[in-house]
């Protein structure tokens, strides 16, 4: 299993000599597209506590909660190496439904899930698209921080 050992935001993006120029060109379009995002390492949550235990850079936060009542702070958008390729995820919805589908085709991504997309080279990308989703995650987000509590908890 392909696993990131980094413990900071710097060795995160050190992790992968190769696909570290990938990280850092879709980092620079998430900060023009998203600035109120604030981009923090996380470094993932314990076995058995609310969320995924992968390390991921993290664009804003909320508090993920889960049926047991546990929740922990967790991104709005998370971007996390994989063994071949990087992976979005996303944590608001649009009219409550994930917001990533509506976007599937437009990103020159590699696959879609029901919030989350990834790809192998950033220059793959249809960055004006992925401006565009990261844009309207961000507007989601300000007008409303509920909005991934209340789909997480759905």
């Amino acid at each position: 299993m392909f696993q990131v050992t980094a413990g900071t935001l710097q060795a995160y993006l050190e992790f992968d000599p190769v696909r570290k120029p990938d990280l850092l060109k879709l980092d620079k379009l998430i900060a023009r597209a998203a600035p109120a995002l604030k981009r923090f390492f996380h470094a993932g949550t314990p076995a058995g506590e609310a969320g995924m235990r992968m390390k991921m850079i993290g664009y804003g936060k909320f508090r993920y909660a889960i049926k047991s009542g546990k929740s922990t702070e967790w991104p709005v958008i998370g971007v996390a190496l994989q063994k071949n390729c990087i992976s979005v995820y996303v944590s608001v919805t649009r009219q409550g439904a994930p917001i990533v589908p509506s976007y599937a085709g437009q990103l020159g991504e590699l696959r879609v899930g029901a919030n989350n997309f990834s790809f192998e080279r950033f220059d793959q990308l249809k960055q004006d698209a992925v401006s565009s989703l990261v844009a309207e995650i961000e507007r989601i987000f300000t007008s409303d921080p509920e909005n991934p509590v209340r789909y997480m908890q759905g």
